[in-house]
C-alpha cells in the first residue's frame, strides 16, 4: 500500500462486509466505502477534475465527509478540509488561496457557501452535494447529489496519484492573517501511519474513536489509520464533543478500543469527575496530541484505568500528526512531575539546537528541530513561508524549526518547555496569535493591542487574553469587539478576556511588555 486510498480497496478486497465507518445510527462496511468512493471519483471526473486539483471538503462530520475524501483521492486530486464553523470571510481567505477545482458540501452550509464564494471568479465552482436535503434555489451550481452517485460505476475510475504527491492541505493559523496551506503528501501520512499502526497494534477488531474535526491534522491518523488496519472508525458527533458525561457514554456504549483527543477533552472529563474506576472495559489504548496534558489529569485517568496504556504524541501539523511518543510505563507519583514528548517514530529525528543550528547538550534549552519522513514539502504556494521555517542543514538534511523550546534529558526523553514565538495552543488548536491582532487591527476602532496566551487550568489550556487602546473618540466594550469579530474569526481564536487600558505597557526595548501583560491577565484571573 503506497497510497491512502489503497488502504479502502486493499479491506474491500479481503473484507468487504466488515463494517468500515459508524456514525449515529449509520454505518458503512469497507465494500460499500470503495465503490461509493469510486462513484465520487467519476463525478469529479465528470465536472473537470484532473489529478493535481484541488477539491474543497465542506461537510460537517459524517461518513458522507470520509465517502468524499476517498472519492477525492481516487479522482487523483487534493481534498481541502473546511471548518463548517469558520466564518465565511476567512473560508473566503482559503478559496482563494487552494483555488478548487470543486467543493464537496452537506450540511447547513449554503449560507457559508454563498457568503465566501461571492466574487465571479469562485461564483462558479460546482458543488457536489453529499448530503440528504438538496437546497432548493441554492443560487451555485450543484453538479451531482448524493443520491445521484448510484448512477455512476462502482468501478475504479483510472486516476493516478505517486507518493510524493500532495494528498490533503491543512490550513493552519496566519501571523498576517492569511491561513497557511501545509501540504500533506501520501508519503508523509503513509509513513506516520505505517508506524502507529505497527506500534499500537491495531487490529481488525479495534474500535477506534473520531473525534477531531475533519480539518485537524489529528483525524487524519483517526480515520486512515483505522481504514488501514481495517478497523472500525466511530465517528464522535460534534454535538456531544464537548460534552464530557456524553462522551463517556459514548466510549462505553461503542467499547471503543482506543480514545485519540487532545488534552483539553481529557481535562474537561476529569474537572467533571465523568470516569469511573476500572470504567470503559473494552479501551486499551488512551492517545493524545496537541498540547502538553497536565500531569494531575494524567494521573487522574491512570488511576481510574489501570490496564489502559496511555501514550503522549506530540508533532506539528507541517510534520504530519505527530514526530514523537511517549508510553508513560507507571502512574506518576509526582503531580508536579514532567510528562515527556517521547523518543521520535520511526523515520523522524528530533534535535535540540541553538541559534547557529548546532546541537546543545543534554539538559541546555534550545530550539526544536523535525526531520526525516513526516516533513511537508512546505506551505502551499508560499514559497517565503516554506523557507522561513524549513531549513537546508549541510549534514543533517531539510529541517522543519517547530517553535518550541525544548531540552534532552540525561534519559534520552524529549522534554517541552513552551512557545518561542507567538504561537499558542488553545483547546488543541494551533494559534498565531499574529492573526488575532491583525484582525483587531482591521476593525478600524482601536489605537493599539496586544494578544497574549495565559495557561490556565481550565478546559481551553491556554486563556486567549487582549489588551487594546480605542482610538479617541471610539466606545466600544469587549461585548463589541468580540461581536466583530466573529465574522471573522472562528470561536476557538475569540479572546475569552479582555483589558481596556489606556496605555500598553513598554519594556526597555521599546516594545509591548507582553509577560508583564501576562502578569496582569493572571492576576485578575487569581483574583476572580
Amino acid at each position: 500500500m503506497r497510497l491512502l486510498q489503497h488502504t479502502v480497496r486493499r479491506q474491500a478486497e479481503r473484507r468487504p462486509d466488515a463494517l468500515a465507518l459508524v456514525f449515529n445510527n449509520s454505518s458503512m462496511t469497507y465494500g460499500e466505502l470503495e465503490e461509493r468512493g469510486n462513484q465520487v471519483a467519476h463525478f469529479l471526473k465528470a465536472v473537470g477534475c484532473v489529478p493535481g486539483d484541488r477539491v474543497g471538503l465542506l461537510l460537517p462530520k459524517s461518513i458522507q465527509a470520509v465517502v468524499g475524501m476517498l472519492g477525492i483521492l481516487k479522482a487523483g486530486c487534493i481534498y481541502v478540509p473546511m471548518d463548517t464553523a469558520s466564518p465565511a470571510a476567512r473560508l473566503a481567505r482559503i478559496v482563494q488561496v487552494c483555488e478548487p477545482k470543486c467543493i464537496l458540501s452537506a450540511g447547513n452550509t449554503q449560507l457559508l457557501l454563498h457568503a465566501s464564494l461571492p466574487d465571479a471568479a469562485h461564483s462558479d465552482i460546482p458543488i457536489g452535494w453529499l448530503g440528504d436535503n438538496v437546497p432548493v434555489g441554492a443560487g451555485f451550481p450543484i453538479a451531482f447529489t448524493w443520491n445521484q452517485l448510484g448512477l455512476a460505476p462502482c468501478t475504479d475510475a483510472g486516476c493516478y496519484s505517486s507518493p510524493d504527491d500532495a494528498a490533503h492541505i491543512l490550513f493552519t493559523s496566519g501571523s498576517t492573517g492569511i491561513p497557511k496551506g501545509v501540504v500533506i503528501t501520501h508519503e508523509n501520512a503513509m509513513s506516520f501511519l505505517r508506524w502507529a499502526v505497527a506500534y499500537f497494534r491495531t487490529e481488525e477488531s479495534d474500535r477506534i474513536s473520531g473525534h477531531p474535526p475533519l480539518h485537524f491534522d489529528l483525524s487524519t491518523f483517526d480515520i486512515w489509520g483505522t481504514l488501514m488496519a481495517g478497523a472500525e472508525l466511530h465517528l464522535v458527533p460534534p454535538d456531544i464533543s464537548l460534552l464530557p458525561h456524553n462522551i463517556a457514554d459514548f466510549i462505553r456504549r461503542n467499547e471503543l478500543t482506543q480514545w485519540f483527543s487532545v488534552p483539553s477533552v481529557l481535562r474537561y472529563m476529569a474537572q467533571f469527575d465523568v470516569v469511573g474506576f476500572n470504567d470503559f472495559p473494552s479501551l486499551k489504548r488512551l492517545l493524545w496530541c496537541g498540547e502538553a496534558l497536565p500531569t494531575p489529569t494524567l494521573i487522574h485517568w491512570m488511576k481510574r484505568l489501570p490496564k489502559v496504556s496511555f501514550t503522549n504524541l506530540y508533532g506539528p501539523t507541517e510534520a504530519t500528526i505527530a514526530s514523537s511518543f511517549y508510553t508513560v510505563p507507571c502512574c506518576p507519583e509526582d503531580d508536579k512531575s514532567e510528562v515527556p514528548i517521547g523518543t521520535a517514530c520511526e523515520g523522524e529525528q528530533l534535535s535540540v539546537r541553538d541559534e547557529a543550528l548546532n546541537p546543545v547538550a543534554p539538559g541546555e534549552i534550545g530550539d526544536l528541530y523535525i526531520s526525516g519522513v513526516g516533513l511537508s514539502p512546505g506551505y502551499w504556494r508560499d514559497n517565503e513561508k516554506t523557507d522561513s521555517v524549513f531549513i537546508s542543514h549541510p549534514v543533517e538534511g531539510r529541517m522543519y524549526k517547530t517553535g518550541d523550546l525544548a531540552r534532552k534529558g540525561e534519559d534520552g526523553l524529549f522534554y517541552i518547555l513552551g512557545r518561542a514565538d507567538s504561537q499558542i495552543k488553545s483547546r488543541g488548536y494551533r494559534i498565531e496569535l499574529g492573526e488575532i491582532e491583525t484582525a483587531l487591527h482591521a476593525l478600524g476602532v482601536l489605537q493599539e493591542c496586544a494578544v497574549v496566551g495565559v495557561q490556565t487550568s481550565g478546559f481551553e489550556g491556554t486563556a486567549i487574553c487582549c489588551a487594546y487602546v480605542l482610538r479617541p473618540g471610539m466606545e466600544k466594550s469587549p461585548a463589541d469587539l468580540r461581536h466583530s469579530l466573529t465574522g471573522v474569526l472562528p470561536s476557538y481564536m475569540m479572546p475569552a478576556q479582555w483589558m481596556a487600558m489606556d496605555s500598553l505597557p513598554l519594556n526597555a526595548n521599546g516594545k509591548v511588555d507582553r509577560p508583564r501583560l501576562r502578569e496582569r491577565f493572571m492576576a485578575i484571573s487569581t483574583a476572580a
